[in-house]
Parts: C-alpha cells; structure tokens; sequence
C-alpha cells in the first residue's frame, strides 16, 4: 500500500500518517528525516542537498525527488509506505510519477485531510510548546495542568512563531499557491481520497481506513 498524505499545514496529516504506519506496518516517511538520514550518513544525494542547506536554500525538485526514491527502495517499503510532505509541487509530483513508472510502478491513494482555512488558524494559534523539553500542548484540546507550565519539566510553554495567525496564514497562502493543486492532479490520476479533518483525531482515522479498505 502506498499512500501519499496530503493536506494543509496543521490539519493533522503527519499524526494520521503515524497512525496509518503503525496499523498498517509501512514506513512512515518524511523528506526532513529523509535529509537528516542521509546528511548523518554522509550519502552522496545527502552531500549534494548540504550544499543547498548550507546557504539557506531550497532543495531543487530533482533532488529531492531523487533522495525519495532512493529511500523508497529500500527494503522495509517493499509492502509500501506512506510519505508525509512529499510532494509538495506539481513538478514533484511528476518527477514520482516518472520515477514509480520506470520501476512498473505507481501510488495507490493520496489522501486529502481537508480542514478550512479559519480551523487551522485558530487550532494551530492555540498550540503551546516547552521549549525546554520540547513537550507540545493545546490551550483546548490538550492544556496544560497549570496555566502557561508544562506538565513534563515546569518551564514556561510559549506560543511559537511558527504558530502565530499571521505566520500560519503566510502558510497557508504557500500550500494554497504550491500544494493544492495537487488535489486536481490526484483527482485525474484517481487516486485521491478526502476525509474531513475537522472531526476528532480518531474519527478522521476511522474514515482514512474505511477509504483504504484494508
């Protein structure tokens, strides 16, 4: 089973996908642990995205498309896998497209965890973080037992910058523009399938394996 996760930023797709991995057994992959494997390793493919890194740059498409492959070759995804961030461009997605086809190959679902606009604001904008241990909470969904502490270590938990509205609608507009249309070319491939992620965590699971069907 190969699945690709598709949706915009905070509407839960990398938790799903670790709930999908763990039922289903596949590899859940992302491109940043994609690059910090081969960075570590000091691959060929990792030598050439630090050249990028290093300067502040995007990894090119090639690249990146490239490093995929590469570790969805390996031998653990060879009942499938799911990858979470990738693609995240039309030409990305082609460039999988051509590589999968030169192997026989192809992606079975990309699954579309839609979430409106103005839920993602306010459900990333209530996210708190320990910058201390690292702990993640939700002044909602997930508080913490003393106002402002974290529950794991007492330091203070802050609003990250990453989750502030404006940020996230700066984020927002960049999935709307690179990633969305990857929807429609997803849609004429028929593999798509969208599940409505404004339900909770649980719910939208049952529904993403009720549309697997496995």
């Amino acid at each position: 089973m190969k699945i690709i996760m598709l949706g915009g930023p905070g509407a839960g797709k990398g938790t799903q996908a670790k709930m999908i991995a763990d039922k289903y057994g596949i590899p859940h992959i992302s491109t940043g642990d994609i690059f910090r494997a081969n960075l570590k390793a000091g691959t060929e493919l990792g030598k050439k995205a630090k050249v990028y890194m290093d300067q502040g740059l995007l990894v090119p498409d090639e690249l990146t498309c490239d490093l995929v492959v590469d570790r969805i070759s390996q031998a653990d995804c060879g009942d499938g896998f799911i990858l979470d961030g990738f693609p995240r461009t039309i030409p990305q997605a082609e460039c999988l497209t051509d590589a999968l086809k030169k192997r026989g190959d192809s992606m079975d679902y990309a699954i579309n965890v839609d979430v409106p606009d103005e839920n993602i604001i306010a459900r990333m904008s209530g996210r708190r973080a320990c910058l201390n241990c690292g702990a993640t909470y939700h002044i909602v969904n997930i508080p913490t037992k003393v106002e402002g502490i974290c529950d794991r270590c007492g330091s203070p938990v802050v609003l990250r910058a990453d989750d502030e509205p404006e940020t996230v609608k700066k984020r927002l507009d960049v999935y709307h523009e690179q990633t969305q249309p990857l929807i429609e070319y997803y849609t004429e491939q028929g593999i798509l399938k969208t599940v409505d992620g404004t339900q909770p965590m649980d719910a939208v699971f049952g529904a993403i394996v009720a549309l697997l069907g496995e």
